[in-house]
């Protein structure tokens, strides 16, 4: 009898609307966020840089954040696949390997875009999508420690795209309060990315993730949250003060009491109430890092 063979068949391409579910384009927010300080921040007019303005807000979310969220649905697929099984990959919307492909072309596309606006976005660029890599894949996947893979996104998605921000108009390095005010910011991210583990401890225990929540417990985790979330705040106010941006300083004291004010209300049910402070406390602190940039640059000057 002949034997026939048969062919696999061809995995079908993702719709695009499922691609732009795995890009999350809920999560560009931030750090287009932080671009835009740091081009406030730089204190240069923004007249001439108008174009690399809107390349660098293209740049720092739908490209390099667009793909640290494919990034890390692709390697997180197994654990979606109990906390979030509807995901576009754990769902098999996005099917076969597309997720990585998907991952890949992003991380060219970016740097490509990087290219464009001179080579400091070009080094922050590449560091960040290291970044996302060394958070999600293995060997690194930096994301298993509550202490490294938090701090890794706040770098990412808060310093490196401020510096980004800044670096585009400065076409260079920026100032040092400049410098020291995104590194604490990006430091204070640490507590807000341990916010969005709130939702993923009976996943995250038994894929081996060691979160702060799934290692400590709500209530221990939520405490030091509220505190890496805090003290950066306090060390941005010193360096206003330092520097001669007293209304700044103030500004951003009277959000930080406002932040200190909800905490407790959080703390009391870190799980169910995570989501609630992340619309109102880390609003605050979003904030305070819009009005710190003001005080650093001297305003918006056309």
């Amino acid at each position: 009898m002949a034997r026939t063979t048969q062919l696999a068949a061809p995995v079908p391409f993702p719709r695009p609307r499922d691609i732009v579910e795995l890009l999350k384009p809920i999560t560009w927010f931030p750090p287009i966020w932080a671009f835009l300080c740091g081009v406030v921040s730089a204190g240069v007019p923004l007249s001439g840089h108008v174009t690399f303005i809107l390349l660098g807000m293209v740049l720092t979310g739908p490209a390099v954040c667009g793909t640290s969220q494919a990034i890390n649905d692709w390697y997180d697929r197994h654990v979606d696949a109990i906390n979030e099984p509807d995901r576009p990959i754990p769902s098999g919307r996005i099917p076969g390997r597309w997720g990585l492909w998907i991952a890949l072309i992003g991380s060219g596309v970016s740097l490509a875009l990087a290219t464009l606006a001179g080579p400091w976005v070009v080094a922050a660029t590449a560091l960040a999508l290291i970044c996302a890599w060394a958070y999600s894949a293995p060997p690194a996947r930096m994301k298993l420690s509550g202490i490294w893979g938090p701090g890794l996104v706040g770098l990412a998605y808060e310093g490196l795209s401020w510096f980004t921000g800044a670096a585009v108009m400065l076409g260079g390095v920026p100032r040092w309060p400049v410098l020291a005010v995104l590194l604490l910011y990006s430091l204070g991210a640490h507590g807000i990315m341990t916010l969005n583990d709130f939702k993923a401890i009976e996943g995250d225990r038994a894929c081996g993730i060691r979160s702060l929540p799934a290692t400590l417990g709500a209530r221990r985790a939520a405490w030091i949250a509220c505190g890496v979330m805090a003290v950066p705040q306090l060390l941005v106010i010193a360096t206003l003060g330092v520097t001669g941006h007293a209304v700044a300083a103030l500004l951003v004291t009277a959000l930080l009491a406002a932040q200190l004010a909800l905490m407790p209300k959080l703390i009391a049910d870190p799980v169910g109430r995570a989501p609630w402070y992340n619309a109102t406390g880390t609003g605050l602190s979003v904030l305070g890092m819009l009005v710190a940039a003001f005080g650093l640059g001297g305003g918006v000057r056309w």
